[in-house]
């Protein structure tokens, strides 16, 4: 159980939904409110969760929630703060989970001695899969760190970091499934060129991937190591492998990577 009562959403998009359902799906014992200008979404949600509140006034979520999310994007960030900044007090609790935005700059536009949690899950959140970084501001204790890795456990795992890695974080995690599907479509896309169904491809790239994750995840060895027990001298592994590093598979993911955080670090105005 959650050491907390009312969770309020300022937004109802994709991540809050995960995180709305890894909630209900534990069954942790709080209440829930979300915050939606759109009124289609604010129709799906309440279709789709009804024991959810759902409402259109940012200020009302927030006002009810003893710990609010801020689940908006970056660019909705001061209209929304704006909002908000005369009901969120010291003794409610502040998440957000938008991309490039500090916390410095989130408690500068709310009342003095807010508390305020930074958080950056991933979109594999939704099937309960998410890898979440999160940090604190100021004014936030380590409870409150504690509170929101239990959180967002919910929905995979959770770590703490300090908050000048959360670039890092963004472009690793946040924007790294972009980067495993594109790897999983060229997967499928050579093993149509060489013949096979696309359902079939499709299928076998999947779970190849999915299965090397989980012996990295569950081994806890190096996947240097478990790299080494696929490549066989002279096999068909180590000439894959050749053709990798010729093209620079390496270089390219981490040009990826650091592209993705230089843009984190843009939207935060460094």
């Amino acid at each position: 159980m959650l050491n907390v009562r009312k969770i309020a959403f300022i937004g109802g998009g994709n991540m809050a939904e995960a995180i709305m359902r890894g909630l209900l799906r534990e069954d942790v014992g709080v209440g829930i409110c979300v915050a939606e200008i759109s009124p289609k979404r604010r129709d799906e949600i309440a279709a789709q969760f009804p024991r959810v509140r759902v409402v259109s006034d940012a200020a009302e979520a927030a006002e009810w929630g003893e710990v609010v999310i801020l689940a908006i994007k970056p660019q909705q960030a001061e209209g929304a703060l704006d909002l908000i900044h005369p009901v969120v007090t010291p003794d409610k609790l502040v998440i957000s989970i938008m991309a490039g935005i500090p916390c410095a700059k989130i408690e500068a536009n709310l009342a003095s001695g807010c508390r305020v949690i930074r958080a950056m899950p991933n979109t594999p959140a939704l099937i309960g899969a998410g890898a979440t970084a999160v940090c604190q501001g100021r004014k936030a204790s380590s409870s409150d760190l504690d509170l929101a890795r239990q959180i967002f456990a919910l929905v995979g795992i959770a770590v703490s970091v300090d908050e000048k890695l959360m670039d890092a974080v963004t472009g690793l995690s946040g924007s790294g499934p972009a980067y495993v599907f594109t790897f999983i479509e060229a997967l499928s896309d050579a093993g149509v060129k060489n013949g096979l169904p696309r359902d079939v491809a499709s299928q076998l790239a999947a779970q190849t991937v999915l299965g090397a994750a989980r012996m990295v995840a569950e081994t806890g060895e190096h996947p240097a190591l478990l790299k080494e027990k696929v490549t066989s001298p002279g096999g068909t592994t180590i000439a894959a492998l050749h053709a990798l590093e010729v093209g620079s598979f390496r270089g390219i993911v981490m040009n990826a990577v650091e592209a993705a955080c230089t843009k984190s670090k843009e939207l935060a105005g460094k």
